[in-house]
């Protein structure tokens, strides 16, 4: 099943299918309005105010999984997403990405590309892996999502062929989408 043949919910509760972003190239986030990262809001809304015109889009899905570092409901949270952080693209409701609720669209997404080994070279990656082997071991194990703003870069023709961890340069991002643009 590719990804086109999913839907997700906006936060109104309107289902919209992934086939609206058919042709388009995405980057597709689990955020979160009170995460140490929040500051990469303006990276993604920057990325998709560059490449817009150029066929990329942001696709962001709040979840509240970690550290209930998102309690806010969905109409709450892209409320939020738009008045202080100054988000512009799509903000949809909150999911799950991990556990018997994973949202399919997520369930998807990780199972299309291995993470990556945790890497502890800053302090804030070393913070980062302690806190989720501390509260969330399991998320540690296989291609479960560890954190908040884990991103999925997916082709125009729907292939998964990049994952981000919340640490990752948004260089080495930015570099990625525009060699698929």
């Amino acid at each position: 099943m590719g990804i086109y043949n999913y839907l997700v919910q906006k936060p109104n509760g309107d289902i919209l299918s992934m086939q609206t972003y058919k042709d388009k190239v995405m980057l597709i986030c689990n955020t979160a309005s009170q995460c140490q990262f929040t500051y990469q809001y303006e990276d993604l809304q920057k990325l998709y105010e560059r490449y817009l015109q150029d066929g990329f889009t942001v696709l962001s899905f709040p979840c509240d999984q970690f550290g209930n570092q998102n309690p806010e409901n969905g109409l709450e949270t892209a409320a939020q997403c738009k008045g202080q952080f100054g988000v512009r693209y799509p903000v949809f409701d909150k999911i799950y990405v991990n556990g018997d609720k994973t949202h399919p669209l997520f369930n998807y997404l990780k199972h299309e590309v291995d993470a990556s080994e945790f890497e502890k070279n800053t302090i804030q990656q070393k913070m980062l892996f302690d806190a989720i082997r501390e509260h969330y071991p399991n998320y540690l194990i296989g291609n479960n999502i560890r954190w908040n703003f884990t991103k999925f870069l997916v082709d125009r023709k729907g292939n998964v062929v990049a994952r981000f961890e919340p640490y990752d340069s948004i260089m080495d991002i930015e570099q990625a989408i525009r060699s698929l643009l």
